[in-house]
């Protein structure tokens, strides 16, 4: 047995081993925010905590802050790609969905890629080996993997199998019956793997989550994390038995955290399909709506916490999970922090998953739908929320019209509200937050050192019903129509017109006769030309939709490659990617159980709601400032500008103000964030006071991000969206600046 020895240590050599042991934590602390110096990666760094350090941009100086220079995208689509800086060159997408590299103090073109539609949408990954003399872009197109060459932009074509790995193989279903599984955000660089996440859609019989790793240069799948596990594994029993072959989701769609010196991959992942009703899914649900800590080499679980049990309501977990080192009782303990759609937040020791602040599991109401089979309690932590959890009369939106807030007050009336109210048939459920949060990913970042973290968040509510799944039919129902007609008018009426005959947008008079049902849906989820994507468009409104243009799902398309794209000026290198060869024998989606498993007799859809996004009282969106060494939120500040009902009153932050926006934290103390309106701000880290302010000439829809170069510190923001729904348009302004990428920073002295 191992007996502890104590020696006598003289008085002088206790202060040199103390020194020691003070120079030596010093240095570690250094090494721990070493890489925060680049910005690689979508949040910076693995870590995904946006910081940066920028020691020549400081409280007292950014005040002087001015455009430098700008890089038109040459196009009038829109991006919702987020740059990454390597050294002295910027990697941006534009002109057509082409891959550019720019000098980054510049904006002078270095290559051009051309023609990589399809490719992921907010952004790429940047690896290079440790003799610096592989340097290579990595990203997900159509479905697959394939890298670039950093410096020269051409196509890799020893990776994967000739230039591409097939991501629809593995996953637990036939993988021609798979159209959609890459993920919208890049994933994540460890060592030499890339550990991806996907989006393989929220329907029923949407494919399997799983989190996977690649070797980034070869191309091979080095491991496979099961977010719904198969038969043997942990989790299994939490489902019915054999349901890994039909449930699907429980993916990773936003931001994965790496902490490298401890090789640990954070997983924020999703709701599992489907989202709203899930008796063919009974029990808890896990590796769904999780945080799971994996081995980064291995995959292997090391802990996990769910957040929802058996989720009916969509709370995926999509911000990024926060790694910092917080002050907790005295003592120093490395914590990983996750705030959530529905306004909590969770901190657990970043080692052994234990809270660091109570969490108590509460009852909540039962569901009283056929077949259903809600949790009887759900996790609350004792750390304040920072969203509210129902709408009533009294916290309506004060600036409705009479009859509107008459209306309101009627429906509320037959209507459930608050938190963790089950969907029903038989009457409707407004949740606050909705589907869009809370805190949705891009939402959170931290200062790593100091145990704050920030976090972005609106009062979106979305309304419910469930409606029952019926068997396929040629002809649309009445209620069928009425959905179609809610979304056109919430989603496509404002640049197609009234009568679909078009206005800003194209005419959509009998389309469907024009185009097969997977394009018209290709281009309704990840947008086209200046049209965003509807991603939260459920595939039973998509095909309603489509039908109702005139058009007919079931009609397939046979053409295959790369279609024509149109011409690029510049020094185009490539185009196109590598051609992924045609599919011999594409099938199907899946579209019912596999035969060998019990399921229910009936399944039940709802929309996604977000027709209301001012439906409560301001303000509705907000930045906060979480202290979590002590459990307190700091200060919070509305963000964003609205026109559409307080006419740019700052004051009340914005409806919808901070989907799609993000943050830049620097060692100095400016939080610098994105809102609505164009709106960028630094805001004081002790405080919340605005030092600096600025409006885009274009809207933005990505993550900033900061980088430095000759000694000089910038902040480069993704400006290439339009203005929709309001009465404003800065883009018509005297002065406006093109859409593009708009670069910051203070000017050189004369």
């Amino acid at each position: 047995m191992f007996k502890p020895k104590f020696f006598l240590i003289s008085p002088s050599k206790l202060i040199l081993i103390i020194i020691f042991i003070i120079t030596v934590g010093c240095q570690q602390k250094e090494t721990n925010i070493s890489h925060h110096t680049t910005w690689s990666h979508y949040g910076g760094s693995p870590d995904q905590s946006k910081f940066f350090e920028s020691p020549g941009i400081t409280k007292a100086n950014v005040g002087e802050m001015e455009l430098l220079w700008s890089y038109p995208s040459g196009d009038d689509r829109f991006y919702f790609f987020s740059p990454i800086i390597v050294d002295s060159t910027m990697y941006v997408l534009g002109k057509n969905s082409s891959l550019i590299a720019i000098h980054a103090k510049t904006g002078e073109e270095l290559w051009i890629h051309t023609d990589l539609s399809g490719i992921t949408r907010r952004g790429i990954n940047y690896y290079e080996s440790k003799d610096k003399k592989d340097k290579r872009l990595l990203f997900t197109l159509n479905n697959s993997i394939q890298a670039i060459d950093a410096e020269t932009g051409k196509s890799i074509l020893d990776f994967g199998d000739n230039g591409y790995v097939d991501l629809r193989e593995g996953l637990d279903r036939e993988p021609t019956s798979i159209t959609r599984i890459q993920p919208m955000m890049p994933g994540v660089i460890y060592d030499n793997l890339l550990i991806l996440g996907s989006a393989p859609g929220e329907g029923y019989f949407s494919p399997p989550g799983h989190i996977r790793a690649y070797n980034v240069v070869t191309g091979k799948l080095e491991w496979t994390f099961h977010t719904i596990p198969h038969p043997g594994e942990y989790g299994y029993e939490t489902w019915p038995k054999d349901a890994y072959k039909y449930v699907g989701g429980a993916n990773v769609w936003s931001e994965i955290s790496v902490d490298s010196e401890r090789g640990i991959a954070y997983l924020p992942i999703g709701s599992p399909t489907y989202d709203y009703y899930g008796a063919d899914r009974l029990g808890s649900n896990l590796f769904a709506n999780s945080l799971v800590a994996v081995d980064a080499r291995t995959g292997e679980r090391i802990w996990h916490y769910q957040t929802v049990h058996h989720d009916l309501w969509d709370y995926d977990l999509s911000p990024a999970p926060q790694l910092l080192t917080v002050d907790k009782d005295g003592k120093k303990v490395d914590a990983v922090a996750i705030a959530t759609k529905h306004g909590f937040v969770f901190v657990f020791d970043r080692e052994t998953g234990e809270p660091l602040f109570p969490i108590e599991e509460k009852p909540f109401p039962k569901s009283e739908m056929p077949g259903e089979e809600s949790w009887p309690t759900q996790p609350i932590t004792s750390l304040p929320s920072f969203t509210r959890h129902e709408v009533t009369k009294e916290n309506l939106n004060p600036y409705f019209s009479d009859s509107l807030r008459q209306d309101w007050l009627q429906r509320l009336d037959s209507a459930k509200s608050g938190l963790y109210v089950p969907p029903s048939d038989k009457y409707e459920t407004i949740m606050m937050p909705g589907a869009l949060g809370g805190a949705n990913y891009g939402n959170t970042a931290a200062d790593p050192r100091n145990g704050i973290m920030y976090i972005q968040t609106q009062e979106y509510a979305s309304t419910y019903r469930l409606n029952k799944v019926e068997s396929p039919k040629n002809e649309l129902t009445d209620n069928d129509v009425d959905k179609v007609k809610s979304l056109y008018g919430s989603s496509c009426i404002a640049c197609h017109g009234p009568n679909m005959e078009g206005g800003a947008g194209p005419s959509l008079k009998n389309i469907g006769h024009h185009m097969f049902y997977q394009e018209f849906r290709n281009t309704v989820i990840n947008g086209k030309g200046v049209m965003p994507g509807l991603v939260h468009v459920d595939e039973a409104s998509l095909k309603a939709l489509f039908q109702f243009l005139g058009g007919d799902p079931e009609r397939r398309s046979f053409r295959r490659g790369n279609q024509q794209a149109e011409p690029v000026d510049g020094p185009v290198v490539a185009s196109g990617g590598v051609a992924i060869p045609p599919d011999a024998q594409r099938g199907a989606p899946m579209q019912d159980y596999p035969e060998d498993v019990d399921h229910p007799e009936n399944r039940y859809t709802t929309d996604y709601g977000l027709d209301w996004p001012g439906l409560i009282d301001p303000p509705w969106s907000s930045i906060l400032a979480y202290d979590l060494n002590n459990g307190t939120i700091k200060w919070r500040r509305p963000i964003g500008v609205d026109s559409l009902y307080v006419q740019g009153d700052e004051s009340k932050g914005a409806p919808n103000g901070t989907q799609r926006k993000g943050m830049v934290i620097t060692s100095t103390g400016i939080v610098f964030a994105t809102a609505k309106g164009g709106k960028v701000y630094a805001f004081d880290n002790e405080d919340g006071s605005v030092l600096w302010e600025t409006t885009l000439s274009n809207e933005t829809n990505a993550q900033p991000s900061m980088f430095t170069l000759d000694g000089k510190e910038y902040l480069v923001i993704n400006a290439t969206s339009n203005f929709r729904r309001d009465s404003y348009d800065h883009s018509k302004k005297p002065g406006a600046i093109a859409k593009g990428y708009v670069v910051y920073g203070i000017p050189d002295k004369k």
